[in-house]
């Protein structure tokens, strides 16, 4: 019967590929694949009796509340112009210097994934302003497309997350059953603020990193940034850039610095946080009643997109369990050579593998919940587990053909950058997060260090 599991798993894949929205083709598919199995005395109904009290616990949720208050907080910065102040700041400083421009755009993504943590926002945002600039001033198209779409997914790294919402959420759900697979009652698990503060040094790295790679190619390789047409800089404006960077700085201090220093949960300050982007909003007179019906309006439609594939997961994950696959990948997980090194290898393969066909949201939701348990079981760290995956998934906006940065891009670049370039221009950041899986791979410790120091306080 384990296997009409995997079968399940396939069939789900299938139909997600085929277009269909994600939320019904989890619900649906499972519940047609459980009703047919009943049939033939596969699979007991009365599983599904629990579902009930699963979507009233999504519901209630209180960590997942944190999901449209930092939707909130990242839509209404867009409307704020934030990021085009920055961008202006930034590239008076550097804008002068070789590979200096792709430096602004790589540091204005790193402060606005900080305020906002909102990929399309970041990516659209950078496109519009940045990328008609980056192609007058002789940047490859390939380079100045590749920066951007890399930049924009620093969102799924850096704090505050929506990723990592998600993330925390389910795998403190996994510990907990995890616990109960050993016998162990502890009233433990995993928090939302565990995994940002986990995440503050990889995701710094990975910046770091982007800046390294740009600043190479602007020294071995300078005709990729041939700026002979470059419009002569501005003077350098110290009030200009204090008053960019002000406001964002302002707000992650608030919001991560009342996590890090046990004020507030995640969700209190994504609280905060809304608040704190109404108020930057009416600062730079950006707030009006159309504005903000725009923004609540969209705010409503991403909470629904994945509160409904939270529920489609669910009843996936719910049938899946039915059918004994979890037992299923706990005996090939367990029973893999090498133990733990090689589980969580093949694990982090068909995550990368996954996210060339499917979205974050799917894989943290239908595929998380499954390995999460079997791994944590086997004594891996928790909050290292959490972030090798946010680092995984972060790949999974890159890589065609279903890369969402490149989409976001592709609806705001000009007709002279052709997608292939894109898609070139993707492949080197690719490789950067790759690389940087391996480093945190071979040192845990990047991830482990900063919590172990701040809770040992």
């Amino acid at each position: 019967m384990e296997i009409l599991a995997l079968v399940l798993f396939v069939l789900v894949c299938v139909v997600l590929m085929l277009g269909f929205p994600v939320a019904f083709s989890l619900a649906g598919t499972a519940l047609l694949f459980a009703g047919v199995c009943s049939l033939f005395g596969a699979f007991e109904l009365s599983y599904l009796q629990a579902l009930p009290n699963r979507l009233y616990g999504i519901m209630t949720n209180q960590t997942l509340l944190a999901v449209p208050l930092f939707v909130f907080m990242g839509v209404m910065l867009e409307k704020s112009r934030l990021a085009e102040q920055l961008l202006q700041a930034m590239a008076q400083v550097f804008g002068r210097y070789k590979a200096g421009l792709a430096v602004s755009v790589i540091l204005v993504g790193m402060l606005m994934a900080a305020s906002t943590g909102i990929v399309g926002a970041t990516v659209v945002t950078m496109g519009l302003l940045s990328l008609p600039t980056m192609l007058k001033r002789g940047y490859h198209p390939a380079l100045a497309a590749g920066s951007i779409c890399a930049t924009g997914t620093l969102g799924q790294i850096i704090p505050p997350s929506i990723a990592l919402v998600l993330l925390g959420d389910v795998l403190s759900s996994a510990y907990q059953q995890a616990q109960i697979d050993m016998g162990i009652f502890s009233p433990e698990s995993v928090s939302v603020g565990d995994l940002f503060v986990g995440a503050i040094v990889p995701g710094l790295i990975l910046v770091g990193m982007y800046l390294i790679y740009v600043l190479g190619v602007g020294l071995y390789r300078p005709s990729q940034i041939e700026q002979s047409d470059e419009e002569q800089p501005q003077p350098l404006s110290l009030t200009l850039l204090l008053q960019a960077l002000f406001p964002p700085l302002a707000l992650m201090v608030v919001v991560l610095g009342s996590i890090l220093a046990g004020l507030a949960t995640p969700t209190e300050a994504a609280a905060v946080g809304a608040v704190g982007a109404l108020l930057l909003a009416v600062s730079q007179r950006q707030l009006s009643m159309k504005t903000l019906k725009e923004v609540m309006m969209n705010t409503t439609k991403i909470t629904s997109m994945v509160f409904l594939i939270l529920i489609g997961a669910s009843v996936f994950s719910l049938v899946f369990r039915g059918l004994g696959g979890e037992v299923l990948i706990e005996d090939f997980l367990t029973g893999l050579p090498g133990g733990v090194f090689t589980a969580m290898l093949v694990v982090m393969l068909v995550i990368f593998l996954l996210g060339f066909i499917l979205d974050f949201i799917e894989i943290t939701f239908v595929v998380v919940p499954i390995i999460g348990p079997v791994l944590l079981a086997m004594g891996i760290d928790p909050i290292w587990l959490g972030i090798m995956i946010a680092v995984n998934l972060q790949t999974s906006f890159l890589t065609p053909p279903f890369g969402f940065a490149l989409f976001y891009l592709r609806g705001v670049a000009p007709a002279s950058v052709p997608t292939s370039q894109m898609y070139l221009g993707v492949i080197p950041f690719i490789l950067i997060q790759l690389l940087l899986l391996a480093m945190l791979a071979i040192w845990p410790e990047l991830v482990t260090w900063l919590p172990e120091t701040l809770y040992d306080q």
